[in-house]
């Protein structure tokens, strides 16, 4: 129906790759869903350094290294990761969700922030959090980038907070108090 939101199917996906209408690099057409593209994990995490966070502060942060033959997550810990895909499209609105063979597990791949903003280019940062022990891998498909279409006038993301990131982005929210 006219004026309904869509999201699209993986053939429109494609399409819109191939005409740069949407970037998504590295690309594998092996990764195309019927209605999203899988995204894999980095092979690095950081980890908030303090048990107590302030928003108007920036949080010290450590960078862990994800081995190849793993590394063990620990419930009730915040972990931030990253997509090892840079994304960016000015046509459609992104979201992303964790898969369902990841979510069966336990493993959660975004505690809140799965909406992306039309016009947003970089990688994905990644609030990853367990419900019990487990092992992850680096460059497992960890989950997935699906669009809707948009309607009316819209403005394209312009916050400098996280546009154009090229490593894992912890929070910038202190900047929000600086105004």
């Amino acid at each position: 129906m006219e004026g309904d939101k869509m999201i699209l199917s993986g053939k429109e996906i494609l399409k819109n790759v191939e005409l740069n209408n949407i970037i998504i690099e590295p690309f594998d057409k092996k990764k195309v869903n019927p209605n999203s593209y899988n995204l894999s994990l980095s092979d690095e995490l950081l980890v908030y350094e303090t048990d107590v966070l302030d928003m108007k502060v920036p949080n010290k942060t450590k960078k862990i290294k994800i081995p190849k033959d793993g590394l063990l997550l620990e419930p009730n810990k915040l972990y931030l990761g990253r997509t090892n895909e840079f994304t960016k499209t000015e046509k459609f609105v992104p979201m992303l969700e964790g898969r369902s063979s990841t979510g069966r597990l336990g493993l959660f791949i975004h505690v809140t922030a799965g909406f992306g903003d039309i016009g947003f280019a970089g990688y994905w940062t990644l609030e990853i959090f367990c419900v019990q022990p487990i092992i992850i891998y680096p460059n497992t498909e960890i989950c997935q980038i699906y669009y809707h279409d948009i309607h009316g006038d819209f403005d394209l993301y312009s916050s400098g907070k996280y546009q154009n990131n090229t490593g894992i982005q912890p929070s910038l929210m202190y900047k929000d108090f600086e105004k």
